[in-house]
């Protein structure tokens, strides 16, 4: 069986200072307590049928609440330490960290408890520089800050 397949966008923008990136910070138990290491591109499963840039973008509003006018282009492959390949796509835009607003997930919490609880799976949204990135990121991700420079170097 292929390990699970996600695709997510690296929305970045270029101002008057250096590049920056919207990382979002997971919600849920797993992740309260977690910061640097923590941070990464908004992405989920790509469905049956789905073409991955089209996943990117559903999941990316999905986990915003922004739809994206852009069209992104393809930035990475990379595999997390659990396995999963994530494809990732880039796309330079703006976004109000304010307005974040994220769907739901449903989770036992406490395990074995029986009782659900529902749980954002965005909680936060920030911009970073590609060095604060490279620090708050989840690590496996962060060769998508590498591909991202070497796009916008050419």
């Amino acid at each position: 069986m292929p390990p699970p397949h996600s695709a997510g966008i690296l929305l970045f923008r270029q101002r008057d200072g250096p590049t920056e990136v919207l990382l979002i910070k997971p919600g849920g138990p797993f992740w309260r307590n977690k910061d640097a290491g923590a941070w990464m591109i908004p992405k989920g499963l790509v469905e049956p049928g789905e073409a991955p840039a089209e996943a990117a973008l559903r999941e990316f509003a999905e986990e915003t609440g922004t739809q994206l006018a852009s069209v992104p282009f393809p930035l990475a492959k990379v595999r997390q330490a659990g396995g999963k390949i994530v494809e990732a796509f880039a796309v330079e835009g703006d976004f109000d960290v304010g307005t974040l607003k994220s769907i739901d997930f449903a989770l036992e919490w406490p395990p074995k408890s029986g009782r659900i609880e529902r749980f954002p799976e965005a909680e936060a949204a920030r911009w970073m520089t590609l060095s604060e990135a490279r620090v708050m990121m989840l690590p496996s991700q962060l060769p998508l800050l590498d591909a991202l420079e070497e796009k916008l170097k050419g």
